[in-house]
């Protein structure tokens, strides 16, 4: 089976700081992820009494709505390869099994999990292809998988646009950081990712959906500090990326200030 590697550094990775994950978890959570728990969960079928894997977990939000489905009855462990964020999670729950670890090697048995999910995770992996065969060999038979990526960037234009500023002021590098999200917004390509991992059959749906801040210097604040770019800018281009912001990025805000716009998301389900 042939696989891909990505390369190893932050941006490519998506691996924050402690400090990071927490500013993470109090913005980027409510402005992009909080909204996407249900339809991924939903997507795998999670339902009372299931066992299920989060991977790639970030500061919990999609296992805690599996652990909501799941019930008493139920157990939800969420896996992710940052302390940082995993630090946040246990901040929230003891009742979901927090475990570090790669997704390209789940410390996991066979067949142990009635659904595995994963939200915006999959872009990040070192190897995709493996990762998503380890997931499929947890499941049990008939059990399903369910994975968010974001659309891609040019369906995305408030992050298209934020995207050109950071390269317009600091150049391609630091562009890339908030480029990675939208790597894999290629169905196609998702298509051959999963077939590459023994899942030809895995359907590719879009879901819409849109982003919201409260102010543009919310939204960037949120990008710098709460990202890997919160070790990239210094706090004077930190000061200047806002001004520009305010003045490029003003169109995204409504007549209250709050930025909204369009950012969708794909979500790939295969069975176990």
């Amino acid at each position: 089976m042939q696989t891909e590697t990505v390369p190893r550094d932050s941006n490519a990775r998506g691996q924050v700081s402690t400090g990071a994950a927490e500013i993470y978890d109090r913005f980027f959570v409510p402005a992009l992820f909080g909204r996407w728990a249900a339809t991924v969960a939903e997507a795998a079928g999670v339902k009372r009494g299931d066992a299920v894997l989060d991977v790639a977990c970030g500061t919990g939000v999609l296992a805690i709505e599996a652990a909501k489905r799941a019930g008493a009855s139920g157990r939800v462990a969420g896996l992710d390869c940052n302390a940082g964020m995993l630090a946040q999670a246990r901040t929230k729950t003891a009742d979901i099994a927090w475990r570090e670890g790669a997704a390209e090697a789940l410390p996991f048995g066979d067949g142990e999990f009635d659904a595995v999910v994963s939200q915006f995770g999959l872009m990040f992996f070192e190897d995709r292809a493996k990762a998503l065969a380890d997931m499929r060999r947890v499941l049990k038979p008939g059990g399903r998988l369910a994975v968010a990526v974001w659309a891609p960037l040019d369906e995305t234009p408030g992050y298209a646009a934020m995207v050109s500023l950071l390269e317009r002021l600091f150049g391609a590098k630091v562009a890339s950081g908030l480029q990675a999200p939208y790597c894999l917004g290629d169905p196609e390509e998702l298509r051959a990712v999963f077939a590459a991992a023994g899942m030809p059959e895995a359907a590719v749906v879009l879901h819409e959906g849109e982003a919201e801040f409260p102010s543009v210097d919310d939204w960037v604040a949120t990008d710098i500090k709460g990202w890997t770019l919160a070790d990239c800018i210094d706090d004077g281009q930190f000061e200047m990326l806002k001004r520009e912001a305010r003045r490029e990025l003003a169109g995204f805000a409504g007549a209250d200030g709050t930025v909204r716009f369009r950012h969708p998301c794909i979500v790939v389900t295969a069975g176990g």
